[in-house]
């Protein structure tokens, strides 16, 4: 075999191969660059720019679409946000987000929120309520359902412990009535036309025994001494009033009765009387000075100092520390519950708000076509090299086929 019959084998395989590899590979470029258009005076060259940057503003719309149909459909969404909203990442976020608000309660910041809580507070108790009850004080029925439950479940069941008995009968004796006290009434009711009075009935009304000792002797001259007595011996009669007050156990009975004391003992009518009358009364309290107390509670109260009080109550709570938990828990199952009934009809509310489709259009048009190459480069890099290899490949076949045709040709 000679040289010449050696090149006509060679030679289409290895022309084959190498148009086939650099055919396929310019084809590729071609893909991408140039990625700008080239004229020639005015005339522009075809094939520039690249297939994609010519055609970057459809890919961007083709994109867009694609995605949106295929891959974020609405039930794509609604998937999506119930594996981002489970129980256990929501309870997580709310936890954290409560936690982030003490901290920033406990930051350099608590005198700035003291003084916006103050301002809160101060509005709430000087404007707002005033205005709110002078609103709802024209109701007919304002405060009915609750007054008639304060004095159902509390006033009518209310009765005096022995120890509240003896507390009130103790001041009763000591501080309203005191043996000098009711020396004193004594000495007020026992005037002349009193004593008078009591002498004449006295003898007009009674009868036998009674009768006789009433005219014989009369009870004048007796009140008469007992006045005198209380007149002139003070300290003496104080002393009596006080021995008498224990001798009869004054203290004793008026705790007992006290004891007694309730509104279930009196009749229906009075009772249902007596809580018309209550109502009425804290209705009508309300109604006229409510607004002015609760403005003028609003004006003596210093709400900044309250509210930092509360603040530095906040920070050291374990109450608080202890209730983020079940507080995040709940929440997240409020949350849970909601996404349950309303998830389908808030996706379809956010996906118009969030434009998703003019997001992706906008960044692929935004892309320029050097990083728009080097970005899905980056993705099918081997796959691209595989179509230069192949296309190598197939060249170097047919050469192979075309020499061994021209081979047969010739040698036949």
């Amino acid at each position: 075999m000679t040289w010449a019959d050696l090149w006509l084998l060679a030679a289409p395989p290895l022309f084959g191969g190498v148009i086939g590899y650099f055919t396929n590979d310019i084809a590729i470029k071609m893909l991408f660059r140039p990625y700008r258009a080239i004229y020639v005076g005015n005339q522009r060259l075809p094939f520039t720019p690249g297939l994609i940057p010519s055609n970057q503003e459809r890919l961007a719309k083709r994109i867009s679409d694609t995605i949106m149909g295929s891959l974020l459909t609405p039930e794509e969404l609604q998937n999506l946000a119930r594996r981002l909203l489970q129980t256990e990442r929501t309870q997580a976020a709310i936890k954290w987000l409560l936690e982030l608000a003490l901290d920033q309660v406990k930051s350099r910041a608590q005198a700035r929120t003291a003084q916006i809580a103050g301002s809160i507070l101060q509005d709430l108790f000087g404007k707002s309520l005033p205005r709110l009850i002078r609103v709802w004080a024209r109701r007919d029925d304002f405060l009915e359902p609750q007054l008639n439950q304060l004095f159902d479940q509390v006033l009518l069941d209310f009765k005096f412990s022995p120890e509240q008995g003896d507390q009130i009968a103790t001041w009763v004796l000591t501080g309203v009535f005191p043996p000098d006290k009711v020396r004193q009434l004594v000495i007020d009711f026992l005037t002349d036309r009193n004593i008078q009075v009591i002498d004449t009935i006295f003898r007009e009304r009674t009868s036998g025994t009674y009768w006789v000792v009433a005219n014989l002797f009369g009870v004048r001259n007796a009140l008469a001494r007992l006045r005198a007595f209380c007149l002139d011996e003070r300290e003496v009669s104080n002393a009596r009033i006080a021995e008498l007050i224990t001798a009869l156990q004054i203290g004793k009975r008026l705790r007992d009765w006290l004891q007694q004391v309730s509104l279930q003992n009196l009749p229906v009518a009075t009772v249902r009387q007596i809580r018309r009358n209550l109502r009425e009364s804290v209705q009508s309290y309300i109604q006229t000075l409510g607004p002015e107390f609760l403005r003028g509670l609003g004006n003596s109260v210093n709400w900044e100092m309250l509210a930092t009080q509360l603040i530095n109550r906040l920070q050291h709570s374990e109450v608080i520390n202890q209730s983020l938990d079940p507080v995040s828990e709940e929440l997240a199952l409020i949350l849970e519950r909601y996404l349950e009934r309303d998830l389908e009809s808030l996706i379809a509310q956010i996906i118009p708000i969030l434009n998703i489709e003019q997001v992706i259009i906008d960044r692929v048009r935004g892309t320029s076509p050097r990083e728009l190459e080097m970005a899905i480069q980056g993705i099918v890099r081997s796959e691209l090299q595989a179509i230069v290899n192949l296309g190598g490949i197939l060249g170097f076949v047919i050469g192979i086929f075309q020499a061994v045709f021209f081979y047969i040709q010739r040698g036949g």
